[in-house]
């Protein structure tokens, strides 16, 4: 199992997108429950992937930062204010889909040497068939969010 740290992350002003990235194919859409998770091994990886009801997929690092272990596609899927999220399973921590983004981190903090934000990757649906990057996405930048809450 490989922890992605900040320094396997794209770098800022690149996108996992771009024409540079490789892409695995991992399953096909219609084996994937909606709002049920399952874990997958991308780039040497595991990952958690989630079908939303609108048929897209979120991808987000297995490795629950809380807990330490490998449990985040047994996470619980809902929305908080129309954003898809996940609750981590073990002490219930609630996640973004979209950015990774701890929203929730329920009176924890995470094993050492782990951030709270979950590592994100990119998919996409071709043909029926789910497709992950091999590279995840930047992280985001946690201060471009203080600054719309009113923090100093």
């Amino acid at each position: 199992m490989s922890v992605v740290s900040a320094e396997q992350a794209v770098p800022p002003g690149e996108t996992a997108t771009s024409a540079t990235t490789e892409w695995e194919r991992v399953c096909l859409l219609r084996d994937l429950l909606v709002e049920r998770g399952v874990a997958a091994l991308v780039g040497g990886v595991q990952v958690a992937l989630f079908r939303l009801p609108d048929d897209t997929v979120r991808v987000v690092q297995q490795r629950d930062p809380f807990s330490g272990a490998n449990v985040m596609s047994r996470g619980i899927v809902g929305t908080r204010g129309g954003v898809p999220t996940v609750a981590g399973p073990m002490y219930k921590q609630v996640f973004d889909l979209a950015t990774g983004r701890c929203l929730e981190a329920a009176g924890y903090v995470p094993v050492q040497g782990l951030a709270p934000d979950l590592a994100t990757w990119p998919a996409e649906v071709r043909d029926g068939v789910v497709h992950v990057g091999t590279r995840p996405l930047a992280a985001a930048d946690p201060r471009a969010d203080d600054a719309s809450d009113g923090a100093p």
